[in-house]
């Protein structure tokens, strides 16, 4: 009798490597981030022409209809704040805990939101951008002016909840209202902040491109060492 040949066994597996969609969208908003503060700290007069031009016009229509600029106050100050875009992710790792007993995940929104401040902060103090100055300002804030720290988080904890959303498998009408409270939350956070005259436009424009640059490499960092795991844990019955 004739063995049969015994089969090579098979090649161990290369290491995991990033997604790459994350990756690629991460190098293109890096790069985006870095010309955009590039010109900044370099006080580039076309775009300081366009602030001023922008957010002059702002100002006047705030000045113009106290009733917008009122309800503007409330959505930036309640609704859109950063500490409130904070506690959406508090909420979110405590129902990952408590649901899906996925301790790893909700550390990882934690750390992000945690490390979002920082580069924030750190951003903030070696560019030293002046806040926009009026003679009859209708509202006030404090630090420097770019990045916008409004327009930051709420572009990065609404695509840090989306792509955990998208994970969990949603409905489509769940998925879809998502999205849609997702856009007007980082688009609305933007205009109201030019609106009452606490940022320039590229101090938006700033914010919301660190803002996704950090959601993209946060997805990278999760992805890379899980790439052989299940994404998250079943959901606990009862």
């Amino acid at each position: 009798m004739h063995r049969r040949p015994t089969a090579p066994p098979p090649p161990s597996p290369d290491p995991p490597a990033p997604p790459r969609t994350a990756t690629r969208v991460a190098v293109a908003l890096a790069v985006c981030s870095v010309l955009l503060l590039t010109l900044v700290a370099a006080r580039w007069h076309p775009l300081l022409a366009l602030d001023g031009g922008l957010s002059r016009t702002t100002h006047r229509w705030a000045v113009q209809y106290p009733g917008v600029t009122e309800v503007f106050r409330v959505l930036t100050d309640w609704v859109w704040d950063p500490l409130t875009m904070r506690l959406a992710c508090a909420a979110a790792a405590v129902w990952l805990i408590w649901r899906r007993a996925a301790w790893r995940t909700a550390l990882w929104l934690a750390v992000t939101c945690a490390v979002a401040v920082i580069v924030q902060q750190s951003v903030k103090a070696a560019v030293d951008r002046p806040r926009p100055a009026w003679r009859d300002p209708v509202d006030t804030a404090h630090y420097a002016a770019f990045p916008s720290g409004h327009a930051m988080t709420a572009t990065l904890v609404c695509g840090l909840l989306l792509w955990l959303l998208h994970r969990c498998g949603p409905g489509r009408v769940l998925w879809r209202t998502a999205v849609a409270a997702a856009l007007v939350s980082v688009a609305g956070v933007g205009v109201t902040r030019v609106w009452l005259g606490v940022h320039w436009p590229s101090d938006v424009l700033g914010g919301w491109l660190f803002g996704a640059l950090l959601a993209a490499l946060a997805v990278i960092v999760y992805e890379w060492p899980r790439r052989r795991r299940p994404e998250l844990p079943p959901r606990r019955r009862g």
